[in-house]
C-alpha cells in the first residue's frame, strides 16, 4: 500500500485531503506544518508528499529543500498545495525539485489523478529493467501505457516483407519503429561488404531508439527476416515520451547504458572466445530472442544470418552445428534448430 504525507496547517484541508486519500486506499499520514512534516517524513518515507507553500515553523520551499538533501527522501516524488495568488511562484517550487503542483481549491479527482500519475512515474524510474532490447521494450511500455496511451491511435500498421529494409546505414532517423508482429535483423556492413548482425528484434520490440537519441545517422542497417507489421511513431513523439519527466529520462538512460555495456561484453566474447563457445551462445540468445516464452519452438533463421550473428563464416558454423548435434546438444530438422541441452550448450568447457 502506498503512503502519502498531508503537510498542511489549515486543518480543514489537511483532514479532508488525507480522508480524499484513505478512501481511496492509500496510507495518509498528516502534518500541522513543515517542521513536523519534515519529521514524519524521515521517519516514515512515506511514497508520495502533498505539501502547502505558505505555513508557520518552516514553509513548502524549506520542507522541500530539506527533504531534497536526504537521501532517505530525496527522490519521493513531491506535489505542491497552492492558492492562485501563489502560481507565480511555482516556477521556483518546480526548479527546486518539485514534480506537480495542485491550485486551491481543488477537486477529489483532480487531486488523485495528480497523485496517481506520480507515483507511477515514480515506479518506472525504480523499476530495474534489464539491460536488453526486451527491457528497453518494457520501459517505452510502461511509458507509454501510462502516460501516451493514445500516442499510437495516429498511427497506421505498415506491412514489410522478406529481405525488405525498414532503414539503412547512414540515413538520418526519423521515426520510432514498434514492431507489432514479424522478426527484423540489424546489422552493421565492414569495408569488405561482410555483414554482422548486432541485434534481433521480435514481437511487440521498439526499434531505432539509438539514433533519435543520439541526432545521429543510423550506424547500422534493419532488414525484415520475415514478412513483418510495423508502426512508425513520429520523432517528436518520441522525444516528448522520452522527455516528459527527468526521472524517466534518467531510467532510460540507465538502461540504455547498461545495454551498451552488455554489447561490449559480447564483443569481447566474439573476439577471444572459441568458435564452438561463440556459436554455442549465439544458439542460446536467439532462442531466448524468439522463444521467450520458452515453448519450445525451434530456431528459424538462415544459417547465413546465424553466421552473421556469430561473426563466422557459413561453412564453419554449419560443421560447429554437425558436431553439436553429434554431441546430442542440439537438434537439426530442415533449417530448424531445436535445443536439446541448455545447461550443456551454456558450459562449454572449450
Amino acid at each position: 500500500m502506498h503512503s502519502i504525507l498531508v503537510i498542511e496547517d489549515n486543518e480543514n484541508i489537511r483532514e479532508n485531503t488525507a480522508e480524499i486519500l484513505q478512501l481511496a486506499g492509500y496510507k495518509a499520514f498528516t502534518a500541522p506544518d513543515g517542521k513536523r512534516g519534515v519529521e514524519i517524513a524521515l521517519k516514515e518515507i512515506p511514497s508520495l508528499i502533498v505539501c502547502d507553500i505558505m505555513m508557520p515553523e518552516l514553509d513548502g520551499y524549506g520542507v522541500l529543500h530539506l527533504l531534497k538533501k536526504n537521501v532517505p527522501t530525496e527522490n519521493i516524488p513531491f506535489i505542491f498545495l497552492t492558492a492562485k495568488t501563489e502560481r507565480a511562484e511555482m516556477r521556483k517550487g518546480m526548479e527546486m525539485g518539485a514534480d506537480d503542483y495542485i491550485t486551491k481549491p481543488f477537486d477529489d479527482l483532480e487531486l488523485l489523478k495528480a497523485v496517481e500519475i506520480r507515483l507511477k512515474k515514480a515506479q518506472i524510474s525504480q523499476n530495474a529493467y534489464p539491460a536488453t532490447s526486451q527491457g528497453i521494450t518494457a520501459f517505452f511500455h510502461d511509458v507509454k501505457d501510462n502516460y501516451f496511451q493514445n500516442l499510437t491511435d495516429n498511427y497506421d500498421i505498415e506491412t514489410y516483407h522478406k529481405k525488405q529494409l525498414l532503414y539503412a546505414e547512414g540515413k538520418r532517423p526519423r521515426f520510432l519503429f514498434y514492431l507489432v508482429k514479424g522478426k527484423i535483423k540489424c546489422y552493421k556492413t565492414n569495408e569488405d561488404g561482410k555483414e554482422y548482425i548486432n541485434e534481433l528484434y521480435n514481437d511487440g520490440d521498439f526499434i531505432g531508439y539509438n539514433a533519435l537519441i543520439q541526432e545521429e545517422n543510423y550506424e547500422d542497417s534493419a532488414m525484415i527476416l520475415e514478412d513483418a507489421e510495423v508502426m512508425r511513431i513520429e520523432r517528436e513523439d518520441f522525444l516528448q515520451l522520452i522527455h516528459t519527466d527527468m526521472n524517466i529520462a534518467t531510467a532510460f538512460i540507465r538502461i540504455m547504458s547498461k545495454d551498451m555495456k552488455e554489447k561490449e561484453e559480447r564483443m569481447l566474447s566474439l573476439a577471444y572466445g572459441s568458435l564452438r563457445k561463440r556459436i554455442a551462445k549465439a544458439l542460446l540468445d536467439i532462442h531466448n530472442k524468439f522463444d521467450e516464452k520458452n515453448t519450445g519452438e525451434p530456431i528459424s533463421m538462415s544459417r547465413e544470418d546465424i553466421a552473421q550473428y556469430v561473426g563466422t563464416a557459413t561453412e564453419s558454423l554449419i560443421r560447429t552445428l554437425s558436431d553439436f548435434k553429434s554431441e546430442k546438444l542440439i537438434d537439426i530438422k530442415g533449417s530448424n534448430i531445436a535445443i536439446k541441452d541448455t545447461h550443456k550448450l551454456k558450459n562449454l568447457l572449450f
